[in-house]
């Protein structure tokens, strides 16, 4: 057993061996992967279910039209470092099933090239191998557009999408959408799937088949998720001036692990390759067990918060929702709960969103007013909103967050300190999921909830209907206001009716805003051509994946 000042040593001189040498794209090796979302297996593999997290397991084999441009990453030069859950801005994009597109103002259409030469491979007893073209296009459009599962409202603006030939499809809109690519080009629904797939049954796993890097051979629940490299693969990755086809390594799986200590001791130990979340409470440790792990510090994507039921009393006057976020020391939770490591104000909008995202120091007073620990206020707005000796109110948590259940019980104890209690009712992900989605939750649901892009998180977050809405706001005035901030297709203007609504929103307190902590992700230093990006479209970190290469003589220097 080598010690790890001997193997700091290895690593050491590995590196300064020859770099170019070191550099060089190597091909087979095994991939093993606990990614941001390694407590949640697969919750389904048909786009048509309108399941989120769909991109990340299927969006491996499943590709979209558009897709985020790696070579404009930081590590290669770039200025985007590929965090966001489900943000490209328009420089960010790149063709991948789209060749090129343009728009047309007469009709209103956007007109898509397709790659020639990209191939549905052969798939025993669902396809033969066949050409992807315009037609695989239309009808995935059209199943996802058919779905009862479907968001409401998510395609009114597309009036039709036609197949003009073989390698060229015309979405024609009835009026602009400012997320028109998002929607059908690289966002969370928009897989394109062949019809065979859908006849053979695409629920099912073994069914699987799609033009993307790698092929999925192997479904675990619970346990893991085994992909294999797709020899059919189109797209290559150029390095040095070279081209690589691509993926690199054979096999890459993603490994479930829900509980914290097992992750981390399996990034330790060498069984997982890359850890993608990494609370900040761990972070000391593991450098010092395994201080050969390199990382990246990032602000989650998600916000945190315990939304209130403004459907319900006591949360339909905005006087109660108002007391209890000046009940709860968001600061010292920053501080104390977090060490220092999260923002206390980084929701609805994201820091990353440059032209979107006010800071908290150029909100008006009564916004940061609802930052500021003030419990003596809080009780004065509980008493003249009828409430003077407080009241109780029920709590959904998702047993599957370490971080929620930890932070719930502490927000639980500032309230109380104005007399109002919670009652903590941890739920297992698919009934705490299913309960939102079925307006069925309780008063008080307790989350973090992806950012997702600037105009989408105003949407899911307070528009009625949609899924990622546990307020249950609706305020049809508002509404009408996202509705025409997107047919605006002027951005700066677009930017500041989103600043606008992200105040009012935040002023009428529907969410007890908690601050946003830091992330930490890790990797061995054997993984290559890999900075620590996350996605490139909406949660979708298949291309990322597959220019990952193992550097295995490294990684034989360090023991493993």
């Amino acid at each position: 057993m080598k010690t790890p000042s001997a193997l700091l040593a290895l690593a050491a001189t590995a590196l300064l061996a020859g770099p170019a040498a070191a550099e060089k794209p190597q091909y087979g090796g095994a991939l093993e992967i606990g990614t941001v979302y390694a407590t949640i297996s697969a919750l389904s593999f048909d786009p048509a279910d309108y399941a989120w997290k769909l991109n990340h397991d299927a969006g491996i084999y499943l590709e979209t039209l558009f897709s985020g441009d790696l070579s404009k990453s930081l590590r290669n030069g770039g200025k985007f470092n590929f965090k966001p859950d489900a943000w490209l801005p328009s420089e960010a994009v790149r063709g991948e099933l789209a060749e090129s597109w343009e728009w047309t103002e007469s009709p209103l259409a956007v007109v898509v090239h397709l790659r020639h030469g990209i191939m549905w491979p052969e798939k025993a007893g669902v396809m033969a191998a066949r050409e992807f073209n315009a037609d695989d296009v239309v009808y995935s459009f059209k199943r996802q557009d058919a779905s009862p599962k479907k968001i409401p409202g998510y395609f009114d603006h597309v009036a039709k999408v036609e197949a003009r030939d073989r390698y060229t499809v015309v979405f024609e809109m009835k009026e602009f959408n400012a997320e028109w690519d998002y929607r059908f080009g690289w966002g969370y629904y928009s897989q394109i799937v062949p019809k065979e797939l859908v006849d053979a049954g695409i629920s099912n796993w073994k069914n699987a088949t799609g033009t993307g890097p790698f092929e999925l051979t192997e479904y675990v629940q619970g346990n893991a998720q085994t992909y294999t490299r797709n020899a059919l693969y189109w797209d290559k990755e150029k390095i040095d001036g070279a081209e690589y086809k691509l993926p690199f390594v054979d096999k890459m799986t993603y490994r479930i692990i829900k509980d914290e200590a097992t992750q981390h001791a399996a990034l330790r130990t060498g069984k997982l390759d890359i850890l993608e979340a990494i609370r900040w409470q761990a972070v000391d440790q593991l450098k010092k067990s395994a201080p050969q792990l390199k990382w990246a510090k990032w602000l989650a994507m998600s916000g945190t918060y315990l939304s209130m039921r403004v459907d319900t009393k006591p949360f339909d006057d905005v006087r109660v929702r108002r007391a209890l976020n000046m009940a709860v020391n968001k600061q010292e939770i920053a501080k104390e709960y977090y060490g220092g490591n999260a923002e206390v104000f980084a929701y609805p909008q994201h820091p990353d969103y440059t032209g979107y995202f006010q800071p908290l120091e150029e909100m008006p007073a009564s916004v940061k007013e609802l930052y500021e620990y003030n419990p003596d206020k809080a009780k004065k707005l509980l008493a003249e909103a009828g409430y003077p000796k407080g009241f109780t109110f029920k709590v959904q948590v998702c047993s599957c967050s370490p971080d929620n259940m930890d932070l719930l019980p502490l927000v639980a104890g500032y309230l109380e300190m104005v007399g109002v209690k919670v009652e903590i009712q941890p739920m297992e992900y698919g009934a705490f999921l299913s309960a939102m989605t079925t307006q069925t939750n309780a008063p008080g649901y307790f989350m973090a909830n992806g950012h997702t892009n600037p105009t989408t998180t105003i949407r899911k977050n307070f528009v009625p209907g949609q899924v990622w809405n546990p307020s249950q706001w609706n305020d049809p005035a508002f509404s009408a206001r996202v509705a025409e901030m997107y047919r605006t297709r002027d951005e700066p203007t677009r930017q500041k009716m989103i600043k606008d609504m992200t105040i009012e929103m935040l002023d009428k307190a529907p969410y007890i805003w908690l601050p946003t902590p830091y992330v930490y992700t890790a990797w061995w230093p054997w993984v290559k051509n890999y900075d620590g990006e996350l996605r490139v479209g909406a949660v979708k970190p298949g291309p990322v994946y597959a220019r990952i290469w193992i550097d295995q003589d490294l990684k034989k220097k360090l023991g493993h």
